[in-house]
């Protein structure tokens, strides 16, 4: 299908602001992660630091239109015969690039969808501590990067300049990815060259000097990363690791290219591992043996989590190998983290 005109694009977009009229002015709002609009047309908006609430309903007809209008803007179309879109709005103003997943039926009972903003904001881990998004003070340690660390943040940024593996783990909605953009934010002190793989743009990387990739039908993660490893970077960035690519990533970390970070759905720090192995199983790589490659390439877990009170971090591993077989790791958090104060409570 040949490319949109600009005009084109921007009467199509304006299609859709008529179409968002129910939510539309909750998404314009800064601190609107995402709308879900659901088959039954109630509306929902995820805040961040806010959680979710109810905001109100949506019309059928407009939820149609939206989802058939993002359609032709992606060259694609959503029917009961292809009842499930996945694309990116323009990156233009409003919806810049804005994550768009639609459903309609048969697979559900009404049109839905949900419409994920990119972060506008970058927090840094200095904004992650003055919010009190650290639910606990650094444990005190001996040993490599976090030796006298005297506060959480400060742990975090003793492992970006130690250029030590990161994985940020978390449910959906956590926050994982906007964690991810405070690291990258850290490594913007550096001269190194950072090399990105995403499914959609939703990482916001302040190095000067990177290359930004983005899966698409034909090219897979397994294919960018081959690609990455030829592309000399000094840090590997993945925006989620989802699938056996998550295998060749850990094998690129362990090889010369350390100082990465990514996020990963599991419900624990330690369950971050173990979905890696999941993971591995998919491509036929068994424990026994992705497991030794885990331990060697993932240095620090960070676990992140929603609450009735917004995001908090609570939980930070350093692993050290294997001990008899399984993970050995070390919590680098405990007792209640005051950031006015700069103590334990």
């Amino acid at each position: 299908m040949a490319e949109l005109s600009e005009s084109t694009k921007k009467n199509l977009v304006s299609e859709l602001v008529h179409a968002a009229r129910d939510w539309f002015a909750a998404f314009s709002e800064e601190g609107t992660v995402e709308i879900m609009v659901n088959p039954d047309g109630q509306v929902f908006v995820d805040r961040l630091g806010g959680g979710m609430e109810r905001l109100g309903t949506a019309g059928r007809d407009s939820t149609l239109r939206f989802l058939a209008t993002a359609a032709s803007l992606s060259g694609q179309a959503v029917t009961p015969q292809s009842p499930v879109l996945e694309t990116e709005l323009p990156g233009m103003e409003p919806f810049f690039g804005a994550r768009f997943e639609g459903l309609v039926p048969p697979v559900v009972s009404g049109p839905a969808f949900a419409l994920r903003k990119r972060a506008s904001l970058v927090f840094s881990l200095a904004d992650y501590e003055e919010r009190g998004i650290f639910s606990r003070g650094p444990k005190e340690t001996e040993g490599l990067w976090y030796e006298g660390a005297r506060s959480p943040r400060d742990l975090l940024s003793r492992a970006v300049r130690a250029r030590r593996n990161i994985l940020v783990v978390g449910g959906t909605g956590s926050g994982k990815t906007t964690f991810c953009n405070a690291l990258l934010l850290e490594m913007a002190s550096e001269n190194g060259r950072v090399v990105m793989i995403e499914d959609t743009r939703e990482l916001q990387c302040p190095v000067q000097n990177r290359v930004e990739l983005r899966t698409s039908e034909t090219v897979d993660m397994q294919k960018l990363l081959r690609a990455t490893l030829r592309l000399r970077p000094d840090r590997i960035v993945v925006g989620e690791v989802r699938d056996f690519s998550a295998y060749t990533l850990l094998k690129a970390w362990n090889t010369g290219h350390p100082g990465g970070t990514g996020t990963i759905h599991a419900d624990s720090a330690l369950s971050g591992l173990s979905r890696l192995e999941q993971l591995a199983s998919e491509g036929g790589i068994g424990t026994a043996a992705s497991r030794p490659v885990i331990a060697e390439a993932i240095h620090c877990l960070v676990f992140i989590r929603k609450t009735s009170s917004g995001r908090r971090v609570s939980e930070i591993l350093a692993v050290d190998g294997l001990s008899a077989g399984e993970y050995r790791t070390i919590p680098l958090l405990e007792s209640l983290w005051s950031p006015t104060k700069g103590e334990c409570q």
